[in-house]
């Protein structure tokens, strides 16, 4: 857009710079040729009023010579008796001359310069009274006018650059802002304002982002409140269900019914979970993944002892920058380890790993037990629960989430997750 203005002003400047630089050149070389021969038509006159009232030749050649070394215009007299008086170039055989003689007075001009002819009539004799100016005379100063006159019109158009250019920049530098700020909010940057200035069209702009931003936001905050809501209004009837299942008599019935409720319980609890994510979570992020898994595998290894539980953990040396929030990838994280925990009995192992596969983080849960459980692919119970929740987390960063058995036996979860640069 800038561009574009900073062109129109251009293009329109210089059309007006030209529509008064072309003509103004005209005419200053009109106006120096005018002048030019009206200085030699005031000498011809002057010098015809001499002729006419000094009869004696000599003492008019002397006032024409002392006439003529003044410079231009040059001017010559040719006596009735064909004597040339002065420095002019008259001769009788000139044919301007011999229109002259005639009795008309007239004025030339071409590319040989200018001349004034003028006739003078004393008693039966016609003498002729030649003012000429040479051709760079009748141009004198022209040239300096000009180059003044074009580097005026050069100043005038740069002016109209610089002046478009700022113009332009005014106009264009609010849109840009407002621009970046909807790529932000775009990107998951829910605290993005755009700056309320520029002309009136974009500060409306502006305050219309800004309250979109506004209204996303507390429509985000209100859905999780929403789902936090009900997900506690759940644990109710969920505890009165457990209450109820340890009243059963039949042992089995009992114990399956409280499998199914801790089931029903942990699917709860990842709902709660994900839904008390704060709206900062959305944000774009740089977490260390070692860092991150190596905290939550200290966590998980208390646990792990209890149990018997022999636990492996190979992480990689270095950071590994990935663009998941350090809640999320520890949320993920916990997701993992808890299916092994729930879903294997004392005291089978399992091993954490994390490494560099390419341009990716490489993070694989595995464990010694009896095999997927739920099938891959298939939502039931809280792993296919707590899966979904790992494999958006993983797909919200452009990674993505396998699920199958462990060669040998087992279970083994594949999370890739795309490094950042730098």
């Amino acid at each position: 857009m800038r561009r574009r203005i900073s062109w129109l002003v251009i293009a329109t400047t210089s059309t007006v710079v030209v529509s008064f630089v072309v003509p103004l050149c005209l005419l200053v070389r009109t106006i120096a040729e005018d002048r030019a021969m009206a200085a030699a038509d005031q000498e011809a006159r002057s010098v015809a009023i001499l002729v006419a009232g000094v009869a004696d030749e000599a003492a008019l050649a002397e006032v024409v010579d002392g006439l003529d070394r003044r410079g231009v215009p040059r001017t010559g007299v040719l006596t009735a008796s064909g004597t040339v008086l002065g420095s002019g170039d008259v001769s009788a055989d000139d044919p301007e001359v011999q229109r002259a003689r005639e009795g008309e007075a007239f004025t030339v001009v071409d590319e040989a310069g200018g001349r004034v002819l003028l006739p003078v009539v004393t008693g039966e004799d016609t003498v002729v009274v030649r003012s000429s100016v040479a051709a760079e005379d009748l141009r004198r100063g022209v040239t300096a006018a000009w180059l003044g006159i074009i580097g005026l019109g050069v100043v005038l158009l740069a002016l109209g650059a610089a002046i478009a250019d700022r113009l332009g920049r005014r106009i264009s530098e609010p849109l840009l802002d407002v621009a970046d700020v909807a790529h932000q909010l775009r990107q998951g940057d829910l605290s993005a304002r755009a700056e309320v200035r520029g002309t009136e069209e974009t500060v409306e702009l502006a305050r219309a982002l800004n309250g979109l931003a506004e209204r996303t936001t507390e429509l985000l905050a209100e859905e999780r409140l929403a789902v936090a809501d009900l997900s506690h209004r759940l644990r109710t009837p969920v505890t009165a269900l457990r209450l109820d299942a340890e009243a059963v008599s039949d042992a089995a019935v009992g114990e399956r019914l409280q499998e199914h409720i801790g089931v029903l319980q942990r699917s709860i609890d990842a709902i709660v979970r994900d839904a008390r994510r704060p709206v900062r979570t959305d944000l774009p992020a740089r977490t260390d993944a070692v860092a991150t898994v190596r905290d939550r595998v200290e966590y998980w290894r208390a646990l792990a002892e209890d149990q018997g539980r022999r636990t492996d953990a190979r992480l990689a040396t270095g950071p590994l920058m990935v663009a998941v929030a350090g809640d999320d990838l520890a949320d993920l994280v916990d997701v993992l380890i808890d299916n092994v925990f729930a879903h294997t009995t004392e005291p089978a192992a399992f091993a954490v790993h994390l490494d560099r596969l390419d341009d990716s983080a490489r993070l694989v849960v595995e464990d010694e037990g009896d095999g997927p459980t739920p099938p891959a692919g298939e939502r039931q119970g809280s792993t296919g629960l707590g899966l979904d929740v790992a494999r958006r987390t993983a797909a919200s960063c452009g990674g993505r989430l396998t699920f199958g058995p462990r060669p040998g036996g087992g279970t083994r979860v594949e999370v890739l997750l795309p490094l950042l640069p730098g």
